[in-house]
């Protein structure tokens, strides 16, 4: 019984959250400007990459810096399964037939994605599952270097390091504001199942969580899988935004991008996660306004280029400094006031 009173505690955070995203949806649809349009888009797609590190990170405690590595191999799903058969012949001719005449919607390539990366993610974790600390960190990015050596290498299936291109455009924000919905819901979900509460446990009190019978291996495996889907399916509908892909597009930048996030919001909180990207996104929006110049009267006033970057730098020391634990902390938004999640016997049914 225990478990249906969590849900029934909690339940209201995923709400929220949803609600939150669908203004976001509704002033974008409202405004009606295409450059504003995109960029709740991007906002969305950066909830998708962040709550898809938070179910792994937030609930395990490990840092991983190589989840971006998954976005990557949705992004190529979408790109193999949606580009136009003769697009494909001439930028990736060694695609299987099979592979080369399929055309699908952007939603099912998202599925796709979503189960590719998922199965990547089993293999790999099943080595990595088992380090932890700092070496399970340094695993985690060696496997990002990998996938990113190997797809800027592939000429015949990824084209290497050119762009490619003809991926369908998908203009519309609904499908990522849904796409978002769906990643906060199927975070909260694994948060408050017996696997997620075990994995809690075990982030805070290992020595206890395996003696008392939790396969610390195992179920971090689980997490690693979930958020793997998510990253995958998030990395597809962001081929769908930009309409290409390459190596370098999921690599190093959007790492820092979606950690710096995380770690503002609060890598112990669901509901830091969708607000720390809520949050870093205006500030970058701000930041790419002004340099791209405003009139001041008769002169324009431009901030250098880098100052995005910079300021995320910035963000995240300020942030560690005053509040190591993020915005959040390991605190929901309930409604009323935050909830602080409180341990959680691992055995409780």
């Amino acid at each position: 019984m225990a478990r249906y009173s969590i849900l029934r505690r909690t339940i209201a955070t995923p709400l929220i959250l949803s609600a939150l995203l669908l203004a976001f949806a509704l002033i974008a649809w409202f405004v009606g400007s295409r450059p504003f349009n995109q960029t709740v888009i991007d906002i969305f797609l950066q909830v998708v990459f962040v709550v898809g590190l938070y179910t792994f990170i937030g609930n395990s405690g490990v840092i991983s810096f190589g989840h971006i590595a998954f976005a990557c191999l949705g992004g190529y799903v979408a790109a193999w399964t949606t580009i136009k058969p003769m697009m494909k012949g001439t930028a990736m001719p060694g695609l299987p037939d099979w592979l080369m005449q399929m055309e699908i919607p952007f939603w099912a390539a998202a599925l796709a994605g979503g189960t590719f990366a998922a199965f990547w993610a089993l293999v790999f974790g099943a080595v990595l599952m088992r380090l932890s600390g700092i070496a399970a960190s340094i695993a985690t990015f060696a496997m990002l270097a990998m996938v990113n050596a190997i797809y800027s290498n592939w000429s015949s299936v990824t084209a290497a390091t050119s762009s490619v291109v003809g991926i369908p455009i998908v203009r519309s924000i609904w499908p990522y504001m849904i796409a978002a919905i769906l990643a906060v819901f199927v975070a909260w979900a694994f948060s408050i199942s017996r696997h997620g509460l075990a994995l809690r446990a075990a982030r805070d009190e290992p020595t206890a969580a395996a003696a008392s019978g939790i396969n610390i291996p195992r179920v971090r495996l689980i997490a690693f899988v979930i958020s793997g889907a998510i990253m995958g399916a998030g990395g597809a509908l962001y081929a769908h935004s930009i309409g290409l892909v390459t190596p370098d597009t999921f690599y190093l930048g959007l790492t820092f991008t979606t950690l710096s996030m995380l770690v503002v919001g609060g890598m112990g909180s669901l509901s830091g996660a969708v607000l720390g990207v809520l949050i870093l996104s205006s500030l970058i929006q701000v930041l790419r306004w002004l340099e791209a110049g405003v009139q001041v009267g008769t002169s324009t006033f431009a901030l250098p280029g880098g100052v995005q970057e910079i300021a995320l730098g910035v963000v995240m020391i300020l942030i560690l400094m005053f509040r190591p634990s993020g915005i959040m902390g390991n605190s929901e938004l309930t409604g009323l006031r935050a909830r602080t999640e409180k341990p959680v016997e691992p055995g409780t049914d």
